[in-house]
């Protein structure tokens, strides 16, 4: 494995609009992945500084371009380059990638609730809604087709299994969380299905996804670190950690509201209570995940990390065990929670700030656009 497969040109040439839609890999939705968890954790810090709110809708304002931008080129990737889909679709590091899509979507989904709900009302909710569905859908056919090709149709070997598998494999309890952020501003019966299919989808995501990091633990034990080009991967064994905590804590917490006067009330709060508890197991596995993926920065560091899409691991994984944090400082009324959260905000804030001038300097020289699939294809027409 190389700089190639996360989408770095080897070299500086210039590509016309057509070349990059054709090169477009779903990578790039990390970045609306990224850049939306920072506008979250902006809008949950404890504390409020001038401009707070206006940055953070600033950010939901360019992801929602980035957004669009990024799935107008994957759709016209799909329709004017179909031969292009297979090789990523057989791709064993670019499919994963594919989780990206409804992942991306998800903080924007959130964003329209915090942001445009308060102005725009039951319009702005219901659009959360109709959005969140979409996503919900997505995240499903992510997390099982993309699994289903890794089955029949992908290479992969035991040495070369990296924590980019849990990618797809994540999309749905982050749609989950996302569930519990919309249901208290749905009527009732709305509200109750959010909360119901929230358990669902976490239950389809979080117990496979430590199946999936007992695996990664093991590669490692027996063929060490993988290749500095795939340093950031290491931060991505925190993000279904830190998404499940959130989803269990927040869904616990909208449960009671959501099932109040049904034969499910009692149930809803002990929900709650199971949520609160659940949380405080996985954040505490998240904390042994957190101090290794450091120390393996650091040792990569040393090696010298080459610029790739995949830095923007960096950040979504690090976002959503930081908004865990705070959750359970509001939770639990614990200060530690709130000074801990402060010291990962502003790890994630520097490691934000870092990707995102590499990746604009990565776009001005035309670096970035290249689907490592597409390279046997190239061949084979040049052949």
């Amino acid at each position: 494995m190389n700089a190639k497969t996360y989408g770095a040109l080897p070299t500086h040439r210039r590509q016309g609009w057509a070349e990059r839609v054709r090169q477009f890999t779903p990578n790039w939705f990390a970045m609306t992945m990224g850049n939306g968890v920072v506008y979250l954790v902006l809008a949950g810090l404890p504390w409020h500084f001038a401009g707070q709110t206006a940055l953070a809708q600033m950010l939901w304002a360019v992801s929602i371009a980035l957004y669009a931008v990024f799935t107008a080129m994957l759709i016209g990737r799909w329709v004017f380059y179909p031969e292009t889909i297979r090789p990523m679709l057989h791709h064993p590091l670019q499919s994963m990638f594919l989780g990206a899509v409804p992942m991306g979507l998800a903080p924007i989904i959130n964003g329209i609730v915090l942001f445009a709900g308060p102005h725009l009302g039951d319009g702005a909710y219901q659009l959360a809604y109709k959005l969140w569905c979409l996503d919900a859908l997505l995240a499903i056919a992510v997390a099982i087709g993309v699994p289903y090709m890794m089955f029949t149709a992908q290479s992969h070997a035991f040495e070369r299994i990296t924590a980019v598998l849990l990618l797809p494999i994540v999309a749905p309890e982050v749609a989950a969380a996302s569930a519990a952020v919309l249901a208290p501003h749905v009527d009732a019966q709305t509200a109750r299905f959010l909360v119901a299919a929230g358990y669902v989808l976490w239950a389809l995501s979080v117990p496979l996804a430590f199946s999936v990091l007992t695996v990664v633990f093991f590669r490692l034990v027996i063929h060490k670190l993988p290749h500095r080009d795939l340093g950031p991967s290491s931060w991505l064994t925190l993000g279904p950690i830190g998404t499940g905590a959130l989803g269990l804590l927040t869904l616990g917490l909208a449960a009671p509201a959501a099932y109040a006067g049904t034969p499910l009330a009692a149930t809803a709060l002990v929900a709650r209570d199971i949520g609160l508890i659940g949380s405080l197991l996985l954040w505490g596995v998240g904390l042994w995940w957190l101090a290794t993926a450091m120390l393996f920065t650091v040792r990569y560091s040393r090696e010298g990390l080459p610029f790739n899409l995949g830095w923007w691991g960096f950040t979504f994984p690090l976002g959503v065990y930081t908004v865990a944090t705070f959750g359970l400082y509001r939770a639990t009324g614990f200060a530690a929670f709130a000074v801990f959260g402060g010291v990962l905000a502003t790890m994630l804030g520097a490691f934000w700030v870092v990707v995102l001038s590499r990746t604009l300097r990565g776009l001005a020289r035309g670096e970035l656009f290249h689907a490592p699939c597409l390279v046997a294809l190239s061949r084979a027409a040049l052949g």
